[in-house]
C-alpha cells in the first residue's frame, strides 16, 4: 500500500478540513447543548460531493475511491461525530447498499436526491429487543398482492427523524434466523409510519437519533432491494463497509482528542512552568498520540483492499475494533490532560469522550468484532 495520498486525494481531506473548520467545529459544543445539530449541514455536505463520494456518477455521485471517503469521515469525525453520522448512515449504509444492490430504477429513483442531500437516508435494522442478534428481528412484512404490509418497530436509528426513506430489515417469511429477512426501500412518510425522536443521550447528542413504529405500512413489491429472503446478506454487507466509516470517525475523535490535550498542554502551567514539560502529561499525549496512528493506518488498510477488490470484512472488523476502543482511550487521556477544566463543557475533552464511548457499541460491538475475528482466523464460528 502506498501511504502517500494523491493530489485528489490530498485536495479532498483539505477541503474536508476547511469545512468542518468553518461550519461544524465552531458550532459543535452548542449543537450538542441543544440536541440537535442544524439541518442546514445536509444540504452543504451535498453540495461539497461529500454526500455522493464512492457512488458513480451516472447516478448523481461525485465518484472517488474509499480512501478520499474515509479522510472525508475522519476530518468530520474530527469536529463533530453527530455531523460525520449523518454521512456515516446515508451515504456509507444506504446510497452505497441501493447502488450495490438496487435495481436501475431504484438506483435512478433515490441516488441522486442522497447524494444531493436533497434526501437522507437511514438504516432501519436495529429493534428494542434484537441489537447484535439482528437475526432474530421481529418486524414483518407480508405479501398482499403486488405489496408488502410491514409491522413492527426499530430503535436507535440515526437518522431516523430526518429521513426520507428508510432501508428496512423485515421478516417475510416463517424461516427461523436470518434466512427469512428480506430489505426494503420505505419512504419516510408513508402512511402507518411514525417516528419519535430519542432525547437524553450520552454522546452524540446533536444526531436525530430515533424509534420508528411501523403500523401497517403498505409498499409496493418493487421497493425490495435484492432478492427475497437475502435482506441480512444485504444489511452484512452494508455494515461490513460501515465500519470503515465508524473506524474512519473514531480516528478523527481521537486527532481531536490529541490537538486539544497538546494545545491545552502548552497553555497550562503547573509547578512554575507550562505542563506540557511534565513528563508524565508527555506520557498522557504519546499514548494517544500512538492510538491516532495505529488507528489510522488500520483504517487506511481496509479502504486500500475496498478498492483493490480485495475481502476486508476481517481488517474493518479490527479497524472498527481498535479505533473505537482507541477513541475511548484518547479522550479519556485529553481529559486528564485538562485535569478539572476537561469536566466541563467550555472544553472539547468532555464531549469527545462521550461521543467515543458509543462508537464500541453501534455497528457492532467490540464483543462482537472479537468474535468476527476469532471465527476468521479460526474458520470456527463463535454464534
Amino acid at each position: 500500500m502506498n501511504l502517500e495520498l494523491s493530489e485528489e486525494q490530498a485536495a479532498v481531506r483539505r477541503l474536508a478540513r476547511e469545512f468542518t473548520e468553518r461550519e461544524v467545529g465552531p458550532y459543535a459544543a452548542e449543537w450538542d447543548r441543544a440536541e440537535s445539530v442544524d439541518r442546514a449541514i445536509v444540504k452543504k455536505l451535498g453540495a461539497l460531493g461529500f454526500l455522493g463520494l464512492t457512488v458513480p456518477e451516472e447516478y448523481g455521485g461525485s465518484g472517488g475511491d474509499h480512501l478520499a471517503y474515509v479522510l472525508v469521515t475522519e476530518e468530520l469525525g474530527r469536529g463533530d461525530s453527530a455531523v460525520r453520522g449523518i454521512v456515516s448512515v446515508s451515504l456509507g449504509l444506504v446510497a452505497k447498499t441501493i447502488a450495490a444492490w438496487g435495481t436501475e430504477e431504484q438506483k435512478h429513483d433515490w441516488l441522486p436526491r442522497l447524494c444531493s442531500g436533497d434526501a437522507l437516508g437511514c438504516f432501519g435494522l436495529t429493534e428494542p429487543g434484537t441489537g447484535s442478534d439482528a437475526g432474530s428481528l421481529t418486524t414483518r412484512a407480508v405479501r398482499e398482492g403486488d405489496s408488502y404490509v410491514v409491522s413492527g418497530s426499530k430503535m436507535f436509528i440515526t437518522n431516523g427523524s430526518w429521513a426520507d426513506v428508510v432501508l428496512l430489515f423485515a421478516r417475510t417469511n416463517d424461516t427461523p434466523g436470518h434466512r427469512g429477512i428480506s430489505a426494503f426501500l420505505v419512504p419516510a412518510d408513508s402512511p402507518g409510519l411514525t417516528r419519535r425522536e430519542v432525547h437524553g443521550k450520552l454522546g452524540l447528542r446533536g444526531q436525530a437519533t430515533a424509534e420508528l413504529a411501523l403500523d401497517g405500512v403498505r409498499v409496493p413489491a418493487t421497493a425490495m432491494l435484492g432478492p427475497e429472503g437475502k435482506g441480512f446478506s444485504v444489511a452484512m454487507s452494508a455494515l461490513a463497509k460501515g465500519r470503515m466509516s465508524v473506524a474512519a470517525g473514531c480516528v478523527g475523535i481521537a486527532q481531536a482528542a490529541l490537538d486539544a490535550a497538546v494545545s491545552y498542554a502548552a497553555q497550562r502551567e503547573q509547578f512554575g512552568k507550562p505542563i506540557a514539560h511534565h513528563q508524565l502529561v508527555q506520557e498522557l499525549i504519546a499514548d494517544i498520540s500512538v492510538d491516532v496512528d495505529a488507528a489510522r493506518l488500520l483504517t487506511w488498510r481496509v479502504a486500500d483492499l475496498i478498492d483493490r477488490g480485495q475481502p476486508f470484512a476481517t481488517e474493518s472488523s479490527t479497524a472498527k475494533l481498535f479505533a473505537s476502543e482507541a477513541a475511548v482511550r484518547a479522550a479519556s487521556n485529553a481529559l486528564q490532560v485538562h485535569g478539572g477544566y476537561g469536566y466541563i463543557d467550555e472544553y472539547p475533552a468532555g464531549k469527545l469522550l462521550r461521543d467515543a464511548r458509543v462508537m464500541t457499541l453501534y455497528e457492532g460491538t467490540s464483543q462482537i468484532q472479537k468474535l468476527l475475528i476469532g471465527r476468521a482466523r479460526t474458520g470456527v464460528s463463535a454464534f
